[in-house]
């Protein structure tokens, strides 16, 4: 039995290969890199060199809250399925790194049925815009423009500001079931990941109805699961720590030498986010912590 960790990432060559190295034969990794990063070639080839490293895609080029970050994540999981000894499925970034040894994700998941995602009801007071339903109910062209680009940021909020100034909605079908949100990194069991995809393939409308939604990943997995049997399974614990304060240049923080602490005393299995140099010695730390 092994688990798959699905990875999707943009840059940092090195914490890729720093992820590739700690994971040993009772994992497999998927990995997606935004078809339009800096990656060179020669180091895509370098991180295939580990055989823990199932697949390296750049099949899409993934905008920050476009929807091919979602078609992403579905590719990933798709091509993880297709190895029956896959029993648990873990999304992850390419920020993100594991701060439990791996004799515990051995140990922890073999003994659960559990699907680690958060969710709560859409619209949710105070969640993002109206609710969260400025995500749905608007186009919002991200895959069209590259919201890291201050003009093409601009370009999104006043198209935004457009259709409500003209007072046009984006529909949601009547069809749809309860709408759910929640944060995008989670762990699922493999008959649970069968389910989204399963569910994915035969209501293409759903499917294709989430275009140009704001971060449809923190939509698009929640409804599907929490309208299915698998719902009575479902842990809100993402089993992920995040500091959601601004720090080191960062929101989420990046995470550095002072927050070791408190990584060795959560629950939590991955951590998020590490860059360089800053990550550098927390880092050090961990790779200690998790021989063996």
């Amino acid at each position: 039995m092994k688990q798959a960790i699905l990875i999707t990432a943009y840059k940092n060559m090195h914490h890729l290969e720093e992820l590739a190295a700690f994971f040993d034969d009772s994992f497999e990794l998927y990995i997606h890199i935004d078809k339009k990063s800096g990656i060179s070639k020669k180091e895509l080839e370098s991180l295939k060199k580990y055989d823990v490293v199932k697949l390296v895609s750049q099949k899409y080029k993934v905008n920050w809250g476009g929807f091919n970050h979602l078609k992403s994540i579905l590719f990933l999981t798709e091509q993880a399925l297709k190895n029956s000894k896959n029993f648990y499925l873990h999304l992850i970034s390419g920020h993100d790194f594991p701060i439990k040894p791996k004799q515990f994700f051995l140990e922890f998941f073999k003994k659960k049925n559990t699907e680690f995602i958060s969710y709560f009801e859409v619209p949710r007071i105070g969640w993002a815009d109206n609710n969260g339903m400025d995500r749905l109910e608007y186009f919002n062209l991200y895959d069209v423009f590259d919201a890291k680009k201050s003009k093409h940021n601009k370009w999104i909020k006043r198209l935004i500001s457009l259709q409500k100034k003209y007072g046009y909605k984006r529909s949601i079908p009547s069809s749809f079931p309860q709408l759910y949100g929640g944060a995008t990194w989670w762990s699922l069991t493999r008959e649970c990941a069968e389910y989204v995809i399963e569910y994915t393939n035969e209501n293409k409308s759903f499917f294709n109805r989430f275009k140009h939604t704001l971060c449809s990943e923190e939509f698009y997995f929640q409804t599907i699961i929490m309208n299915s049997r698998f719902a009575e399974n479902v842990s809100t614990n993402t089993l992920r720590y995040i500091d959601w304060n601004s720090r080191n240049g960062n929101r989420p923080a990046v995470l550095d030498e002072l927050d070791y602490e408190k990584l060795t005393l959560t629950d939590a299995v991955f951590a998020r986010k590490f860059e360089y140099p800053i990550s550098e010695d927390i880092m050090k730390k961990l790779r200690a912590l998790n021989v063996g």
